[in-house]
């Protein structure tokens, strides 16, 4: 038996891509969860937050209407588990009665009321609407419509 010579290999170079890759790969493993942390965050930011609705929308969900002689009407609504939706509008007061009346029918006057008129309606314990009414001449009247739901 001879001598027999291994053949000597040489030592593998690396590529000047292999550490572009490799870098890449780093990049994604560790700081893809964090750019997914940083988008959730920013994306819940204004979660529940009012933002300007359209208000026969908003006085649909509260089931009712705007009458006929609304003015100065400003609609919010807040979206997260549950819908809260706020309508504030100013209307002659001689009609305001009947518009209550028709709108809120199974209203119950709240228990404490710090405006004029107060009114709680509740529609099958998922929906409730709170109507505020206050005079504020002889003439006119500023009416709050608040609904949310569960």
């Amino acid at each position: 038996m001879g001598d027999e010579t291994v053949p000597q290999r040489k030592p593998a170079k690396t590529r000047p891509w292999t550490w572009v890759w490799a870098t890449a790969l780093m990049t994604v493993v560790c700081g893809g969860p964090m750019a997914l942390l940083a988008w959730g965050a920013a994306a819940w930011d204004g979660i529940g937050e009012p933002k300007p609705a359209d208000c026969a929308e908003v006085m649909t969900f509260a089931r009712g209407t705007l009458p006929a002689d609304a003015r100065d009407a400003r609609c919010t609504a807040a979206h997260w588990q549950e819908t809260q939706v706020v309508a504030e509008f100013r209307t002659d007061r001689a009609g305001v009665g009947a518009w209550l009346a028709a709108t809120c029918p199974a209203g119950e006057p709240a228990y404490s009321c710090e405006v004029n008129v107060c009114v709680r309606a509740s529609y099958d314990e998922v929906l409730f609407v709170d109507v505020t009414i206050a005079y504020e001449d002889g003439e006119t009247a500023l009416v709050r419509v608040e609904a949310f739901d569960l």
